[in-house]
Formats: C-alpha cells, structure tokens, sequence
C-alpha cells in the first residue's frame, strides 16, 4: 500500500512495516543532495517529528515521520551516496524502515492521486 504525506514523504506499507522516503517532487525541489542524516535504529518517533535531514547545495530540511512507531532499519547506503535520493527516490533512495504503531493512523495519509493533487 502506497501512501503520502503533505510534507512529501511516501510510504510503502507491507503488513505493519513502512519503507519511507522521500518524493521525487521533493528531491527536485531540493536539488543535488550532498548529506543525509538518518535516525538511529530503535528509536521511536510521534507523527510529524523530525525523524531524518537532508542538506542540498540549496537548503537544508526535514524529514518528517509520517506516522507513530520505531525505526526498524536505517538505509545507510544514502549516507554514504546522498544522490541515490535524488536519482531513485522512490528505489534505492528510500530513508527508513518504520515499524508502525498502528496501521489504520495510514488511511488518514494521502494516495497518489491526492498527492498528485497536492502538487499539481
């Protein structure tokens, strides 16, 4: 199940485990990644707490989490090339393994049409 965030993050949700990232609407926004900060396996975070950060040679930013549970698994391949984020996104370039704390908080995330919406 594929699911947004009105802060541009995306979710891949397989049973009550989030893949999460960034979109490509946000990498481009962003532009060339030149460091990823990731957040440290186990920790819990609150829907909209800044979970991750990304530095471009623009601007700096969040990642928010998108939903309430614990890092399961950190994506450490980015850290060391930040612009697989920018070329694969929604791939390679993927943040952080969410275990969720409840997986029906998902259905009040956008789909990809209402994200295309947003950003339209």
């Amino acid at each position: 199940m594929l699911k947004f965030t009105e802060e541009h993050e995306w979710l891949n949700i397989e049973g009550d485990v989030a893949t999460v990232g960034i979109t490509a609407h946000a990498a481009e926004q962003l532009g060339d990644l030149v460091f990823v900060e990731l957040p440290e396996v186990g920790a819990s975070f609150s829907k909209g707490d800044d979970a991750a950060t990304v530095e471009s040679v623009k601007a700096a930013s969040e990642v928010y989490c998108p939903l309430d549970g614990e890092i399961s698994e950190v994506n450490e391949a980015i850290t060391a090339d930040p612009a697989l984020v920018n070329s694969d996104p929604m791939g390679a370039g993927w943040f952080f393994k969410l275990k969720l704390k409840n997986i029906a908080d998902a259905n009040g995330l956008l789909d990809e049409s209402g994200y295309k919406e947003l950003i339209a």
